[in-house]
């Protein structure tokens, strides 16, 4: 029996990630079941991380669709998220949870999970890596899905690191927010000095976005438009729609 490290990495990345998840419903006392916020969106994310990739590669599509549909690599974090994201919302409505926060609770295991997700794309080697380096770490994929015997950056790790720190301050983050609701029920978060509700996930937004788009300079990704990988438009997107978010916050406390 073969056990795919990918899988295996993936598998991992969800059952912290609801870890995660349980802690802070636990913290902000809300009674709901991690177990539905992780599984689901997780699987959504998984469907839309593939779809998205079979739109980016319509001619590797029509030349083999059904290799390309059931072949367990080829998954685009960008479909992940947007797919993750709109069934977690379902979710959150369904469940009677505030949208922000929902997606203030589910930033920081979103972050981990991602991160142990690119560890499975390191121990299957399978073309996530950056370009040549002479550094120390390099490393290389003679056995890889996309082999390589070069010394490369192994920038899987790289986002590994971002997103364990990512995860770390909106981790934080959260807890401020938990605490200020705990100390002083119904008090504006304003006067407790404690992050607003949707922050959490504006930063969320705004610290993967631009640890992706530094991260594809070293990567081997096609560029596709002003010397841009696709990775990097959508993350300068969701920078943008991160800070426009947090100056809305930012307006609405000011104003209250």
């Amino acid at each position: 029996m073969v056990i795919p490290t990918y899988g295996l990495m993936v598998a991992t990345g969800m059952i912290v990630a609801y870890f995660v998840m349980h802690a802070d419903l636990k913290r902000r006392g809300i009674a709901a079941d991690a177990e539905t916020f992780i599984a689901l969106p997780c699987l959504a994310g998984i469907v839309g991380a593939k779809i998205y990739f079979v739109l980016e590669t319509p001619r590797e599509f029509f030349a083999h669709p059904v290799d390309m549909l059931f072949d367990r690599y080829g998954l685009t974090w960008s479909g992940g998220l947007i797919a993750g994201a709109t069934v977690l919302l379902l979710l959150a409505r369904r469940a009677k949870i505030p949208v922000g926060t929902m997606l203030d609770m589910a930033s920081p295991a979103a972050a981990i999970g991602y991160g142990f997700g690119r560890m499975g794309c390191l121990l299957s080697g399978d073309g996530d890596y950056g370009v040549p380096t002479g550094l120390p770490w390099g490393m290389s994929f003679p056995n890889g899905l996309v082999p390589t015997t070069e010394k490369v950056h192994p920038t899987p790790i790289y986002e590994f690191l971002g997103a364990c720190l990512i995860a770390w301050l909106l981790w934080r983050m959260g807890g401020r927010q938990a605490a200020a609701s705990r100390e002083r029920p119904g008090a504006k978060t304003k006067e407790l000095s404690a992050p607003p509700s949707w922050s959490v996930f504006a930063a969320y937004l705004m610290f993967t976005g631009i640890a992706r788009f530094l991260v594809e300079f070293i990567r081997i990704n096609p560029r596709v438009l002003w010397g841009l990988t696709n990775a990097q438009i959508v993350s300068l997107a969701c920078v943008l729609a991160g800070a426009v978010l947090c100056a809305k916050i930012r307006r609405k406390v000011r104003d209250a």
